[in-house]
């Protein structure tokens, strides 16, 4: 079925093949306008609802790729971009007035329209092309009610430049943003102490070089963890050199985290201190208003009103003005004491867009690390590999210069100058792994310690604010099924990204164990049994992985606080310093929990542990009494690879995973590029589209569909073609 569509697109000048220029220092210059025929951009759907998209001009092929998401999911769109732009509250009333205002912190609305005045003309051509097809998609659906986003502008596009699930800006504690601005006292959430259990938000990824592969070939494992509806699976290409396949962050206009024809990468959460808080001594201005106290001077503090508009009960829009102040570091976010506290973080959003849409065309190892130096990616580690068997770990490029004898866990003395950032580090002096010679480098968002065995860069070589963290428990398990193989192909790193061991039950259990045997109680005797047979590998059928999960969780309750006031991870306090009594009180609470919800303490973990979307909604409401789908994956908390993070829900006994292996994929770099992919959200959040859940079960069974890259991939497969056509 071939559909045409006109858009209300006035004019898309032509765009040749992006030069790299130097990474476009220089810009490219732009095409005369020409009265030439409307141009056609076909988007062609699979028979998993994938789209591929092809265009003339890198301009044209943004115009469909935004299009065919918008199809797919334009809520999640919405939203994304009322969140980035600080603009939530005009669609969720009050509740969102607080993030709101974090957001306007940072992000100006006038300052992004003089960044994109500013910007080379390939990328603004980029973001007319964008915003065009996104007003294009909504005056072709008038049926499409956007909750208040009803026109994009170009410039929009720059408030959201980079595809993380959590931006920097969100370690900002709400609460005490709104006691600042609130002017009154607000306590810190359980959230924000860290004192919840919480399933870890970020990635696995692996690169192996050919000499351990079976057909000499490097391979790639692309592996988010993230909300299972937080990205779009596309293919983009165009007639300028752009042929791109992977995960798209609903509502933006690169592929975040994927590969071309010749290289792929992949993105992980990093643990580097890149978001730094200065305390500022703040005084009174000799001239009248404040100030604040920078080495021997007194600095005027720089005051801006906010104003966010909250929509109403009754439809209407009411506006809440707020008087802010920043010093030199940063905006002021709260106070603590009589400091009142600036929050530093990256914020380049013409550097990150360039790079995040560069780096997808880039088909070496040399070639990606030309586009890292525009150095704005504050927050990822990078997973690479290429048709040349090139392999790399990459920290992120953004990392502020900082005095090492600082702790800047904590907040630093703003009154001191030392305490500055001293420009950014040089990509030469950051820890990699660039062809290691053990050949895989991966990262599990653990510290980059591990990340190429013993050809890893050494922590003692590097500031600690390189990584805060260090390891957790994937990290040992990425090393098992990685170290020792020669024989990786591309079934076999799928097989060895969903291997079921939970590596933190083998650290965890022999303590229980012991305490069981200094307190031996016939109540316990079966359970500890049960615990004791157990090899520690997830199931459906698997009444251990149950139990297990349940004790964890309620030692883990039991620590938490503890381990944050002795400086330690909740994982350390558990295997050595929580007591006997304490282990054998979780283990009580474990078994009367499933004896009360499920009726008998012996659960297979694919009863309880599930998976299930009942509607399209941003926020789905869970119910034990409608169709659901057993998942046999456990939490990254676990050391699970294949990670599922599910938990009760009000009204609930059952466990709904929404976030963990969100897109699956593993690539081979030979002659022909050759993948495998799963997301098991589906591409669709129309229930009543085919794609709305079609690959769950795929996704259960870690069995990976393929990628259809070529033309001749996807011969055969082809369910519908939409043509649209731009003037």
């Amino acid at each position: 079925m071939t559909l045409l569509r006109r858009s209300p697109m006035a004019r898309l000048a032509a765009l040749s093949a992006l030069p790299l220029l130097a990474l476009c220092a220089a810009p490219a210059h732009a095409a005369k306008p020409t009265a030439a025929a409307p141009r056609a951009v076909t988007i062609t759907r699979d028979d998993w609802g994938i789209a591929h998209v092809h265009g003339a001009t890198d301009a044209d092929a943004i115009y469909g790729m935004i299009y065919a998401q918008a199809e797919d999911d334009f809520p999640r769109i919405e939203r994304n971009f009322l969140v980035n732009l600080g603009r939530l509250a005009e669609a969720e009333g009050d509740g969102a007035v607080w993030q709101d205002l974090r957001q306007r912190l940072f992000i100006d609305p006038e300052g992004l329209k003089a960044d994109y005045a500013k910007s080379p003309v390939w990328l603004r051509k980029l973001m007319d092309a964008w915003a065009a097809g996104l007003n294009a998609y909504l005056a072709d659906h008038p049926q499409t009610k956007p909750k208040a986003l009803t026109r994009f502008e170009p410039w929009m596009a720059l408030s959201f430049s980079e595809g993380s699930i959590g931006g920097d800006i969100e370690e900002v504690p709400l609460s005490q943003l709104e006691a600042f601005y609130g002017k009154k006292q607000v306590a810190l959430t359980m959230a924000e102490r860290g004192l919840l259990f919480r399933e870890p938000q970020g990635s696995n990824g692996m690169a192996i070089a050919p000499a351990l592969t079976k057909d000499g070939h490097a391979l790639l494992l692309i592996n988010p963890h993230t909300s299972f509806f937080f990205r779009s699976e596309q293919q983009v290409s165009s007639d300028a050199g752009l042929n791109v396949y992977g995960a798209a962050t609903w509502g933006q206009f690169f592929i975040y985290q994927g590969f071309n024809a010749q290289a792929g990468w992949m993105h992980t959460s990093s643990t580097i201190d890149n978001i730094d808080e200065f305390a500022e001594t703040v005084l009174p201005l000799p001239t009248g208003g404040t100030g604040y106290r920078y080495g021997k001077e007194l600095r005027p503090l720089t005051v801006k009103p906010v104003t966010v508009q909250v929509r109403q009960a009754d439809g209407s829009l009411k506006t809440r003005t707020f008087t802010t102040y920043a010093s030199h570091h940063g905006p002021i976010t709260r106070a603590d004491g009589d400091k009142w506290i600036a929050t530093a973080l990256m914020n380049r959003p013409v550097a990150a867009l360039q790079q995040s849409f560069l780096r997808t065309k880039q088909t070496d190892l040399a070639g990606f690390l030309k586009v890292a130096a525009l150095q704005a990616n504050s927050s990822n580690n990078t997973l690479f590999a290429d048709s040349k068997g090139e392999i790399a770990y990459l920290h992120p490029q953004f990392v502020p210069v900082r005095d090492n004898r600082f702790d800047y866990t904590k907040p630093v003395d703003g009154s001191d100058p030392a305490t500055d950032w001293k420009g950014l580090h040089p990509l030469s002096s950051l820890p990699q792994a660039i062809n290691p010679k053990n050949g895989w480098v991966f990262n599990t968002n653990n510290g980059p310690w591990s990340a190429a065995g013993p050809d890893s860069p050494r922590a003692a070589d590097f500031p600690r604010y390189m990584d805060q963290v260090g390891e957790n428990p994937r990290g040992p398990h990425a090393v098992k099924v990685l170290q020792g193989r020669k024989d990786f192909t591309l079934d076999e790193l799928m097989r060895a990204a969903y291997d079921p061991w939970l590596p933190a039950f083998t650290r965890l259990l022999p303590s229980l164990f012991a305490a069981d045997a200094a307190a031996p109680d016939a109540a316990r005797a079966a359970p500890i049994a049960l615990l004791k047979s157990w090899n520690q590998r997830n199931g459906i059928a698997s009444t251990a992985t149950s139990l297990a999960v349940f004790w964890a969780e309620a030692l883990w309750a039991k620590g938490a606080a503890d381990a944050k006031a002795q400086g330690i991870s909740v994982y350390d306090w558990m295997d050595a310093k929580a007591t006997p009594e304490q282990r054998l009180a979780a283990l009580d609470e474990a078994v009367a929990r499933l004896q009360t919800d499920f009726g008998t303490w012996a659960v297979p973990w694919g009863e309880i542990n599930r998976y299930q979307r009942n509607d399209g909604a941003i926020e789905q409401t869970f119910d034990d009494a409608k169709p659901s789908t057993p998942i046999a994956f456990a939490s990254a908390q676990w050391g699970a690879l294949a990670s599922f993070g599910a938990k009760r829900y009000p009204g609930t006994k059952r466990y709904y995973g929404t976030k963990g292996n969100s897109f699956v994929a593993v690539v081979e770099f030979g002659p022909q590029v050759r993948a495998r992919a799963v997301s098991i959200g589906g591409e669709s959040n129309d229930p009543a589209s085919p794609h709305f859940a079609d690959q769950v079960d795929r996704y259960a069974h870690g069995n990976l569909r393929p990628v259809y890259f070529t033309p001749a991939d996807l011969a055969g497969h082809i369910k519908g073609t939409e043509t649209l056509k731009i003037k």
